[in-house]
């Protein structure tokens, strides 16, 4: 008895701090353990049209997929679809945030601009981007016409549709991007760039040296962050392609959504969805692992 009380009496550090983890235990164990769990269950089963486990059938819906000529064109797309978006997106938010912590007058207005994209949702930007593409009154046609250059079918055309979605998703999440990496830039300490003038160095130098070095955590992270939310991408995609054509845009998101919501084939869905999270996690393990041999932490 009295070494059970003075085990209760030492554990009240871990017993406060379970009581103030209890929220997020039950909102994590509600919101994203339950239906991961669930999810890897259902993978195993055909369903009925409810979604209810009704056959065992092991890993049959995972070879059926593996060897699915359609899955393996999502996994194609959605990898291009990565390819396209992640290095052009942080090459540009990047170069936007090295203009925007220039001291110059006005730049404020430039500093909202860039990170205006934030403020829009997905499917505001997706409505505005579906009429810039639009083959008849569409704005990149229209240039393209002005220059004596052909049109183009840029959600129409199997071969333009990933691109244009690709082009439409880099500005949706440049905002973001831009406003993080100009928060790193200007806690990079200015007496490093002080001590570098007055030893003579350039712009480039001091970009190299200085703050391609310090920017590294911030950097590390926006791609960390671009990468898992590439792999995530979906209503862009359901606005302005619904997967097409041809299956061009068919990302595996998108095509976990039309398994499960509109074939009701939700066994075959949930192996889809296991499959996405294991290539994220792959990826994001490599990301740590690679990429973080070069961060600089001060």
């Amino acid at each position: 008895m009295n070494t059970a009380g003075s085990f209760w009496r030492r554990s009240i550090n871990g017993r406060t701090a379970l009581l103030y983890l209890l929220p997020s235990i039950i909102l994590f164990t509600v919101f994203v353990f339950y239906p991961m769990f669930r999810t890897i269950y259902l993978s195993f089963f055909l369903t009925d049209q409810a979604g209810n486990a009704a056959i065992q059938v092991g890993f049959e819906n995972y070879q059926y997929l593996l060897g699915s000529s359609e899955f393996l064109n999502s996994m194609k797309a959605t990898l291009l679809f990565v390819l396209y978006t992640v290095p052009i997106g942080v090459i540009l938010a990047l170069f936007f945030a090295l203009l925007a912590n220039e001291k110059l007058k006005g730049i404020g207005f430039f500093r909202t601009l860039y990170s205006s994209t934030m403020g829009v949702s997905v499917a505001a930007s997706s409505v505005i981007w579906l009429f810039m593409f639009n083959p008849s009154i569409g704005m990149f046609n229209r240039l393209l016409q002005a220059v004596g250059l052909p049109q183009i079918q840029w959600l129409l055309d199997p071969e333009w549709a990933l691109l244009s979605v690709s082009m439409s998703t880099i500005w949706m999440n440049i905002g973001f991007s831009f406003l993080i990496l100009l928060g790193g830039l200007q806690n990079i300490d200015e007496h490093l760039y002080e001590s570098s003038r007055i030893d003579g160095a350039g712009y480039f130098y001091r970009l190299r040296r200085i703050t391609l070095p310090m920017l590294s955590p911030t950097l590390f992270f926006i791609i960390t962050i671009s990468l898992i939310n590439a792999f995530q991408t979906f209503g862009q995609i359901d606005i302005l392609t619904k997967g097409g054509p041809s299956q061009s845009t068919n990302l595996i998101v998108y095509s976990i959504y039309r398994e499960a919501f509109i074939n009701y084939q939700f066994g075959t869905a949930s192996a889809q969805a296991v499959i996405l999270f294991i290539i994220i996690l792959i990826v994001t393990i490599l990301q740590f692992k690679l990429g973080e041999r070069k961060v600089h932490y001060q």
